[in-house]
């Protein structure tokens, strides 16, 4: 497994970043199987949740399993939105500048067709996002725990906000709370567009634990999925917002993304 970090200078976050990523393919005996390094084939974009960084929980061990590079972007906490600042388009990062910048590096268009996004709680909420508003891109999307608040930023009012942060910093990532319903912010509007435009869907999984806060934002996107038609699964079983859960469900995401019987 080759480990590899790059430093660029991203015009969506107006400065220098840097960006890990896992290469399957290294070992001797895979080499000698394909006759050499076999380049990268199916790329999974990791999304971290709040006050996270670029941190991996795809094991090494899963990785090689399925030939999957694994790409580590940080977004802070951007909420993986393009805020209302010059220097925070973490949307644009992720859903055009990165992809690109990979294509261009290691030779391989990254389309819907080898290109996923996995994240956990407000990596949750960017992986629907960035699979809802860029779908000829990213084929699939594995959302766990979600951060679905969209509902609640767009009842916000100055002064306020909730136990995470402040209404500054919601509308700074949202953008004006009286505007966000129906915005490209809002991902039940992205799916509706992508209903509208006739356009390939992307392929969902949702999970979140019966103990998780987090359940009724995500019960409620399932509800507006099933009332649009949208085919997905969504799977609920015991857990709570913890790392315990998410190692669970990304094994069975995986599978479901690269296994024997995932879509081709």
């Amino acid at each position: 497994m080759a480990k590899l970090t790059y430093r660029f200078f991203s015009t969506s976050l107006m400065r220098s970043i840097t960006f890990d990523m896992l290469i399957p393919g290294d070992l001797p005996e895979t080499r000698a199987k394909a006759g050499g390094f076999a380049g990268i084939k199916q790329v999974l974009f990791l999304l971290h949740g709040y006050t996270g960084s670029a941190d991996i929980w795809v094991s090494e061990q899963l990785a090689e399993k399925y030939g999957v590079t694994v790409v580590m972007p940080n977004g802070e906490n951007g909420f993986w939105l393009d805020g209302m600042s010059t220097g925070h388009k973490y949307a644009t990062l992720l859903g055009e500048e990165l992809p690109d910048l990979i294509s261009a590096v290691f030779g391989v268009k990254l389309d819907a067709s080898n290109t996923s996004v996995l994240g956990l709680s407000m990596g949750g909420f960017g992986a629907l996002h960035t699979a809802l508003a860029y779908p000829e891109r990213f084929g699939r999307a594995g959302v766990m725990s979600p951060a679905l608040i969209v509902h609640e930023v767009a009842n916000m009012e100055p002064g306020s906000g909730n136990g995470v942060a402040n209404y500054e910093y919601y509308r700074e990532c949202f953008g004006e709370p009286s505007e966000l319903l129906g915005s490209k912010n809002d991902p039940e509007a992205l799916a509706d567009g992508i209903l509208a435009d006739k356009r390939k869907m992307p392929s969902l999984y949702i999970c979140c634990g019966t103990e998780d806060f987090l359940l009724p934002n995500t019960a409620q996107m399932h509800d507006f999925l099933v009332s649009r038609g949208i085919e997905h699964e969504f799977k609920t079983s015991k857990g709570g917002h913890e790392m315990g859960f998410w190692m669970e469900y990304t094994e069975k995401i995986m599978e479901w993304m690269y296994g024997e019987n995932a879509e081709k």
